[in-house]
Order: C-alpha cells, then structure tokens, then sequence
C-alpha cells in the first residue's frame, strides 16, 4: 500500500472514538487493528482475555500515542452497561460508534438444552447488545454516530444442533433493523453477518474431513479472514452515512445455498 493510500485511510476516522466489545482477540481484535488505522482512537472491551487486551493496547499506543484504552466488564451484568458506556465516552471526549462483537457459541441440542447455556447464549448475543446500544445511544446522538452488530449468517438459515445460538442471532438482526427505527435519524445501526472466517475452538469444530466440506460449499471455494469482516465494519462506519437498518453477508457466497 502507498503512503498516500495509508494516509487517506488513516484519515477516516480520525478523531472519532470507538468501543468494540470482545476486541482482544480474533475478529474483535481485527476490526480494532482496522478502525485504528483508519485513524479512530479505540476502546477495547474484554472481559477474561486481559493478556491478549494488554498486548493490544501496548502495541496499538505504540504506533500512535494515547490512541487505545482498555474496558474490563462482564457484559451480563446490564446494571453495569450504563457506566462502560460513561468511561469509554470520557476517554476523548465523545463516543462515535459502538461495535456489539462480544459473543458465546457452542452447541445446543434438543434435549440437552438448560437455562445456564440459554442466559449465556442469548444474553452475550441478544441482551448484552440491546442494553449496550440503549446505553449508547445518548452519546452516539451528540454525534450522530453508528451502531454496528456482529450478527450470523445462520441467523437466517440456522445451523444444525446449535438451537440457541441461532435463535440469539436471529433475535439480533431483528434488533439491528429495530434500533434502526427507534435512533433514526440521528444513529446509524447495521450489522455485519459473518460466514466462515475463523474455526470455533471447540472440539466439536476439528474434524478435517467436516471443515473440508464446509469450506467445498462456499462459491468462493475458501474461508474468509477477520479482516474481512474488519473492513464490513469500517465501511459502515466510515463511507455509509446514507445506510441504516442493512445486514451485510461477508461469507464467500455461502448463504446462497445453505
């Protein structure tokens, strides 16, 4: 890349402050490393994952100074939203946009189902994120900022034996297109509907000959990267202003024939 691309794409955001939740690791790490590029200065939210948030952080104020701060909160408990939502906009000054990325996901099957896995499941990817946004939207107002959800391809086309979770993302792209309604016309909300980008650590996720046939449905005929999902994310931020209540599919095609 050109210096002078660099320096346009560090522009975009300059100024602007963003809270990506779960950004410590995987895609939430992508998508910070990607908007503070693009010039934004960046909250990072994590909960367990202080190392890889610490290591972020340093790294990230490392090439440009006082640019990334770090949020610790369990995002369950919803009395303590309001006040994430009070430091994050207190570290510059105003709050632009907030990413709800944070999320659980293991599997559910019909009879093995208890209220433990549904309070996980559906409050990292349904609760935590309405009561987040709802926290936000004072701040976002002043500055006519934007919401961006991590939803799911599977939302629409739920996949086998993962009953909550696809249920919680299916709630999630309703809330998108809700709060959509509801913070027009002074807030922007989207969300980003990943495919397969990254393979979920579980054990369940590491037979070769399944991911092979995962990998043989999708028209591009490869996986995604996180940063594929990071520059879904810029772009509603940053090059959307006329777009509100969308869900883009960033999954190689898949969701054709799911």
């Amino acid at each position: 890349m050109q210096h002078a691309e660099l320096d346009e794409m560090a522009a975009r955001l300059q100024g602007k402050t963003v809270l990506v939740t779960g950004g410590a690791r995987r895609i939430g790490q992508a998508i910070v490393r990607r908007l503070h590029d693009a010039g934004a200065n960046v909250v990072i939210h994590h909960r367990d994952s202080s190392e890889a948030a610490q290591a972020l952080e340093f790294e990230l104020n490392g090439r440009r100074a006082a640019s990334a701060v770090l949020l610790r909160a369990d995002l369950m408990q919803t009395r303590l939203l309001d006040g994430l939502i009070v430091e994050a906009a207190r570290a510059w000054g105003r709050l632009d946009a907030l990413v709800n990325n944070a999320s659980s996901f293991y599997p559910t099957e019909i009879g093995k189902i208890d209220e433990r896995a549904w309070d996980d499941l559906m409050g990292t990817n349904l609760k935590a994120p309405l009561f987040l946004s709802q926290a936000a939207a004072r701040e976002l107002c002043k500055t006519e900022g934007c919401i961006v959800n991590i939803t799911d391809i599977h939302a629409a086309r739920p996949m086998k034996g993962h009953v909550v979770y696809n249920a919680a993302k299916a709630g999630l792209a309703t809330l998108t297109r809700s709060l959509a309604r509801e913070l027009a016309p002074q807030v922007r909300v989207n969300a980003v509907a990943p495919g397969t980008i990254l393979w979920p650590e579980t054990d369940v996720w590491t037979d070769e000959d399944a991911r092979a046939r995962i990998v043989g449905r999708i028209p591009l005929k490869r996986m995604g990267e996180p940063d594929d999902i990071a520059r879904a994310v810029e772009f509603f931020i940053a090059e959307a202003p006329y777009v509100t209540g969308q869900i883009l599919a960033v999954d190689g095609g898949r969701s054709l024939y799911i």
